[in-house]
């Protein structure tokens, strides 16, 4: 079973031990984790020019890093996106890497439970988790983050998805038994 583990953390989220204890829990369940810092990858933004659709369908038409990162996404039987939250959103580098996955979906539509979303391209796509960090608890950011996970997990066909949110001033033990909380509502 393969993961892909999208950090989205910044630099001065970095020492952060979130990402490190993700990878050991997925690894202790049999995971074979792809663990990617974005912060270190070069990825530009999405132009919105629907060459991905059009001209390369399926392929974004910049040629950088972000084609790797979805490849590997799309090869993943789980996408984990770790990122600080940010007024209950993704962080930058995060972001960058979301928008740039748009070419696994289909330009054509259908509904989904009375909904407007783009048809799926593939046969299968990962199952999403969404991992937050922030310094302090905010319910409102949480619940913002936690529904913004939950959008996309149904913008990208996935079959199960899970969010929440860890602290930084919490303990290794805690943010690994939130970690786990996380997974498990991800059927992981």
């Amino acid at each position: 079973m393969k993961a892909v583990l999208l950090n989205g953390l910044l630099e001065g989220n970095a020492s952060n031990p979130v990402h490190e204890i993700i990878v050991t829990e997925l690894e202790r369940m049999g995971w074979e984790v792809d663990p990617l810092i974005l912060r270190d990858i070069e990825i530009a933004n999405c132009l919105g020019c629907f060459g991905c659709w059009i001209r390369t369908p399926g392929v974004c038409v910049i040629d950088d890093a972000a084609r790797d990162v979805t490849r590997r996404m799309i090869q993943s039987e789980l996408a984990i996106y770790l990122t600080a939250v940010t007024f209950g959103g993704y962080s930058s580098e995060l972001k960058k890497a979301v928008d740039r996955i748009i070419c696994l979906l289909s330009p054509f539509f259908m509904r989904i439970n009375g909904e407007v979303h783009h048809r799926p391209r593939y046969e299968r796509y990962p199952r999403l988790v969404g991992v937050g960090v922030l310094s302090c608890p905010d319910e409102e950011s949480e619940r913002l983050f936690t529904t913004l996970v939950e959008r996309n997990a149904i913008n990208l066909h996935s079959p199960a998805h899970g969010a929440g949110v860890v602290l930084t001033d919490q303990g290794a033990e805690q943010m690994r038994e939130r970690v786990g909380t996380i997974l498990r509502k991800a059927g992981v």
